[in-house]
Order: structure tokens, then C-alpha cells, then sequence
């Protein structure tokens, strides 16, 4: 039942625990992703290899395991959009995202981790509840 799952989390502990062993740097994706795209970020290769495995990974698993990505979603492209500009905008506005804070942060027992990874919470059970209970996006 918790295979799967118990599985990722540890591919994606071993993955934090190796970026900081070698890289010395927390495995934050919006900040890995963000160093992509800024031309003045230094020390640039890393991120770009990180980048192309984070899409080579949906890829080859879309090839070897579709029934992986299915999915039952419900709500319109726009919703699916909309909700993803949300999230990119807060995580600037947090300054890191659900793998920097969440899985590196907390696992180092930062107080701004901490704080940070309890409002992400909060707010996505908030939605989750509201969009549902109020039936705003079908």
C-alpha cells in the first residue's frame, strides 16, 4: 500500500542528503529552477544537469510507467494554470518552496522551516476545503 510512496521519499531523502554532502547547498527547487533561468546566477552546470533530470525523470516515466502520471482531475486547464501561478508566487513571497522548506528545512529543524512549512499547509488544506465545500471550481 505504502510501496510507492515510501519509495519516493526516500529516493527524494537520498536526493536532499546528496545535494548537500556534495553540493553544500539545501535541494530547493524553486531556487534550483530560478538559478536556470537568471543568467547572472553563478556556478550554473549543476543546475542545469538538475533541471534536465527533474524532465528527463517525467519522461522516461511517462514511457516505462504511464499509469503512474494518470490522474482524475476534475478542474479546467485554467484552474490547473491559475493554481500554478499561486504557488510560484508564494513560493517567492516564502522565499523557497515545499522541498526547501519542507524536506531540507524541516529535517534540519529550522524555525523559518518550520513556520514556513506550516503555513504551506494551512493554506492548501484552506483551499482544498473551500474549493470543495463551496463547490468553486468544477
Amino acid at each position: 500500500m505504502f510501496g510507492n510512496a515510501l519509495f519516493g521519499g526516500l529516493l527524494i531523502g537520498l536526493a536532499a542528503l546528496l545535494m548537500l554532502v556534495f553540493n553544500g547547498r539545501i535541494m530547493g527547487i524553486s531556487g534550483i529552477v530560478g538559478g536556470v533561468f537568471n543568467p547572472t546566477t553563478r556556478n550554473q552546470l549543476w543546475r542545469y544537469f538538475f533541471f534536465a533530470g527533474m524532465i528527463l525523470g517525467g519522461v522516461a516515466l511517462r514511457a516505462f510507467m504511464p499509469q503512474a502520471l494518470e490522474n482524475n482531475l476534475t478542474r479546467s486547464n485554467l484552474h490547473l494554470v491559475l493554481a500554478g501561478v499561486l504557488v510560484g508566487w508564494g513560493t517567492r513571497l516564502g522565499s523557497g518552496c515545499t522541498s526547501g522548506h519542507g524536506i531540507c528545512g524541516v529535517s534540519r529543524l529550522s524555525p523559518r522551516s518550520l513556520l514556513a512549512t506550516g503555513i504551506f499547509m494551512f493554506f492548501g488544506i484552506l483551499t482544498v476545503w473551500v474549493m470543495n465545500r463551496w463547490e468553486l471550481v468544477k
